[in-house]
């Protein structure tokens, strides 16, 4: 089943003589229970093109439909709730609130939705993510991987239809990355998460179903690796 589509999304900033196509025509889709990578190098429209997925940023054309719902159709109101309730966010630095701990950050999203937060489904989150011990603590008590995984579990709380995490691992060593990857890994598989991940590092890609390449603002070429790390097209 698709999740997630595109129909020639384009994002321009400035005006006439000065335009500049942060993103040009991107069209794709993604099927349920999918883990694709968007790879690109700095200023290759991946993260504007991200933000337009997760219905942070209007393009300047073009349709996205999230569960057969044209987003952008929606007015700013209900497409704050959408986003809220069917789209899970990661950012590199966290995006943690600082006065709050760690179940408090990780209930937000479904508190603010005027909801009781569903009491196993948190248990067995923080379970996945080894937080069991970190309840009460601060952001700033906690190292950068605790903080991403913290992060994790707020974006994943309202079970959303689909994850997006923009350069998850940018801002960690290569210890806390792997395992960063390898629970992002669990819960596209395990939980069959559909998964949209935003990065520079190939390496990282090749962990995905499919990697699509971006430069200057368009999808220049799609692949797919095995599970060995061979490329299959």
């Amino acid at each position: 089943m698709e999740i997630l589509r595109t129909e020639q999304v384009t994002k321009i900033y400035g005006s006439s003589e000065n335009q500049v196509y942060a993103v040009n025509g991107v069209s794709f889709s993604v099927e349920q229970g999918e883990f694709v990578a968007i790879v690109g190098s700095s200023g290759s429209g991946k993260s504007t093109l991200m933000h337009m997925l997760g219905g942070v940023d209007r393009p300047t054309s073009g349709k996205v439909f999230i569960e057969n719902e044209d987003i952008y159709q929606l007015s700013d109101d209900k497409l704050a709730i959408f986003r809220r309730r069917q789209v899970g966010l990661i950012y590199q630095f966290f995006n943690l609130v600082p006065v709050l701990n760690v179940e408090e950050n990780m209930t937000l999203p479904v508190e603010l939705d005027g909801k009781v937060p569903d009491k196993e489904f948190f248990k067995e989150l923080v379970n996945t993510l080894g937080l069991e011990n970190r309840l009460r603590h601060l952001p700033n008590e906690l190292s950068g991987g605790q903080q991403q995984r913290v992060a994790i579990g707020r974006a994943l709380m309202n079970r959303p239809a689909i994850l997006l995490a923009d350069e998850p691992t940018g801002n960690l060593d290569s210890k806390a990355s792997a395992e960063i990857m390898e629970l992002l890994k669990v819960f596209n598989q395990k939980y069959k998460q559909t998964l949209v991940m935003i990065t520079h590092d190939l390496e990282l890609a090749k962990q995905a179903d499919r990697v699509l390449n971006m430069e200057d603002g368009r999808l220049v070429e799609i692949r797919r690796w095995s599970k060995e790390g061979k490329q299959v097209i």
